[in-house]
């Protein structure tokens, strides 16, 4: 929807310069409007269940690998737990069922998940029995996703709203709004109708909001970004949310670095200082939802229309980072509907028109240094660890094996049940 003028400033503007009833305007207008679905907070905490039976796997979602399992994080429902010391014939060994699920990260046999509002860990020092340790309440500022319409904040986050529990659902409903405006100004409505648009430490796919660094978690989130202090008996807000706006949709840690995912662009923040992230700089692109990666000083980020994005451009975009504060493009390609993305030792993994697989050495030259491509499925994230690819897509998670890059075998594949 159009976004307006406060009415604030159109009214600031009436007192400075005059405005009068023959020039106001009354419309109505009719929305789909999501309202929320509570759960009562003791019933939402209480509903965490570690299952020693797996689940099918039902939706693409984020991965995670650590110590030779894999772990994904089924949007809403919770943590499917891969055996995968042998990729060739991997075996679902177990399930968390966690409301309101998006990320995870790994760190020192404790897998941390989100829970819609809530921080909640697992000890996984037994990978296939987990042991659900504790949570930290109300560290998020999160509502589950909405399909279509616009959410109506108020409801959410009003004084009553507090005392219904935890936001998990909505309703739709008709809301007819009769608003006021003035001849030739804008305004907007009503801004809460707006829609929001191996080691120690686990490895995780380019399309997390989870970054690890030393004993600290950032988490990304509606513009914020929450820090916690990892190193203690049970994990700490380590300091007050930051807002660093852009609507930042992935991170990904490297070196004493966050770079950041943005619709607009690559975010880098130094965390040389663990809980005052220093701004670096912003490189903007075309409008697109992204993920970026690095290695060696050089970022990829991929473009792709659709979505929440409103373009239609598709981009492989390639950058040096080697002087953080002044990031400088290296060359930028036309791709399909690239999304999720993965480097190792200078061959590069793309989810775009299935999976596309590159020799990166010289980014000059990548287009013609294609090593493979498979297509027939529409990837979402890869993991490439130890000459392994671990790629989760609409139908499944594919696995391969690309000890030699001339001879890149598929190894297995776990369906996802439609």
């Amino acid at each position: 929807m159009k976004k307006l003028m406060s009415l604030f400033c159109v009214s600031l503007i009436c007192l400075l310069c005059g405005c009068n009833d023959d020039m106001k305007v009354r419309e109505t207008i009719t929305l789909t409007m999501n309202e929320p679905v509570f759960m009562p907070a003791d019933v939402f905490r209480s509903s965490v269940k570690v299952k020693t039976q797996p689940e099918e796997i039902t939706q693409q979602g984020k991965i995670c690998f650590y110590e030779g399992y894999l772990y994904v994080s089924e949007p809403g429902r919770g943590i499917h737990i891969i055996d995968n010391r042998n990729p060739s014939s991997p075996r679902a060994t177990g399930f968390i069922e966690l409301i309101g699920n998006a990320d995870i990260a790994i760190r020192n046999n404790m897998l941390y998940a989100d829970s819609y509002v809530d921080l909640i860990w697992f000890d996984i020092a037994n990978p296939a029995l987990p042991v659900l340790k504790d949570r930290l309440e109300n560290v998020f500022e999160t509502l589950p996703p909405v399909e279509e319409g616009e959410i109506d904040y108020q409801m959410c986050f009003s004084e009553e709203a507090k005392t219904k529990g935890v936001v998990v659902g909505w309703t739709k409903k008709e809301k007819t709004i009769t608003y006021e405006y003035y001849k030739n100004e804008e305004i907007y409505y009503d801004m809460a109708l707006s829609n929001s648009s191996g080691g120690s430490t686990g490895v995780n796919g380019s399309m997390s909001r989870f970054g690890l660094y030393q004993d600290y978690l950032y988490v990304v989130l509606n513009n914020q970004m929450s820090i916690f202090n990892l190193g203690g008996a049970k994990p700490e807000k380590a300091a007050d949310n930051m807002y660093i706006g852009g609507n930042v949709e992935t991170i990904f840690s490297y070196k004493d670095c966050m770079f950041m995912g943005t619709p607009t662009g690559m975010l880098i923040y130094s965390v040389a200082d663990p809980v005052n992230p220093e701004y670096q700089s912003f490189m903007s692109h075309v409008y697109g939802c992204d993920p970026v990666v690095v290695e060696d000083d050089i970022a990829y980020v991929t473009v792709h229309a659709g979505n929440n994005c409103g373009q239609n451009f598709n981009e492989l975009i390639i950058l040096d980072v080697s002087d953080v504060k002044r990031p400088q493009p290296i060359v930028a390609y036309t791709m399909t509907k690239p999304k999720g993305l993965g480097i190792d030792n200078g061959t590069l993994f793309l989810c775009d028109d299935g999976l596309k697989i590159y020799n990166a050495n010289d980014p000059q030259t990548l287009m013609a240094n294609r090593l493979a491509h498979y297509s027939g499925m529409e990837g979402y994230d890869v993991i490439p660890y130890n000459n392994v690819l671990m790629m989760i897509a609409e139908d499944g998670i594919y696995q391969y094996d690309y000890s030699d890059l001339k001879e890149i075998q598929l190894l297995s594949k776990i369906a996802v049940k439609k």
